[in-house]
């Protein structure tokens, strides 16, 4: 009997290139994986004409006729957008105490599932990645080979040269260590001052706890660029596609 389930086993796994469903669904640009494993468990799936509840059954990643709830699909064409995310919004879908989120900004708009590359906090605003590829979205977020991130932050007291060194020089908080890549003084105020920080990697709330660990409270945080793409004149919850050269730019297409 263990040889008949082997041989039949092989003869449902379609040759070709393959990975597990979920993660064909998500590279096709459907959902997330997380979403995808979600719908394969609950039989909504249908794989070449069966229902599949393996998250991880090898799947052809072009041959295969997935339907969903009934529904042919294809793969969708990969999407690239830029957002200038106003103050105040989550950046999640569905936000369990019932807030705002960012994809307010997208009302109107028939996009098919995308999601955000990275965070940005209620309170933070500027620029804001989305894409239904998530393997670009990977290359991206990536801590070792991922673009660096600008930010542009107002805080309640003026640094000195030798704060903003150790900035650059790194703290300690908890078992992590946190520094910026750049920090410099764009302009100050009798009481307030501006400053642009460079990150490499990205942290929960970096810039917040790297400040706080000086006494340095933040009043606003702006993302004002991703490696070589810039917010520029895009206009508080406005959204667009990034051009074929920006998105080769951040990560390759």
């Amino acid at each position: 009997m263990p040889g008949r389930r082997r041989r039949t086993e092989a003869i449902l796994r379609p040759a070709g290139v393959r990975h597990g469903l979920a993660r064909v669904l998500s590279k096709r640009g459907l959902c997330s994986r997380s979403d995808a494993e979600k719908l394969i468990r609950a039989g909504r799936v249908l794989l070449d004409g069966r229902v599949v509840r393996d998250p991880e059954f090898p799947t052809c990643v072009d041959a295969a006729q997935i339907v969903i709830d009934g529904a042919q699909t294809d793969s969708v064409a990969p999407r690239h957008l830029v957002l200038n995310k106003p103050r105040g919004l989550v950046t999640t879908v569905r936000d369990e105490r019932g807030r705002d989120t960012v994809y307010r900004c997208f009302d109107g708009a028939d996009l098919g599932w995308i999601a955000p590359v990275g965070r940005l906090d209620k309170a933070s605003e500027g620029l804001l990645l989305f894409t239904n590829d998530p393997q670009w979205a990977a290359r991206i977020t990536d801590p070792e080979t991922g673009p660096s991130k600008t930010y542009h932050v107002q805080v309640d007291r003026v640094p000195d040269a030798s704060t903003l060194a150790a900035m650059r020089e790194g703290v300690r908080d908890g078992d992590e260590s946190l520094r910026a890549t750049s920090a410099v003084l764009l302009r100050a105020g009798a009481k307030h001052a501006w400053l642009e920080i460079v990150l490499d990697e990205g942290r929960n709330r970096q810039i917040r706890r790297l400040l706080a660990a000086f006494d340095i409270g933040v009043l606003r945080l702006v993302r004002v660029a991703i490696g070589p793409l810039a917010l520029g004149e895009l206009p508080k919850g406005q959204w667009r596609e990034l051009s074929a050269g920006e998105i080769a730019a951040l990560g390759g297409g």
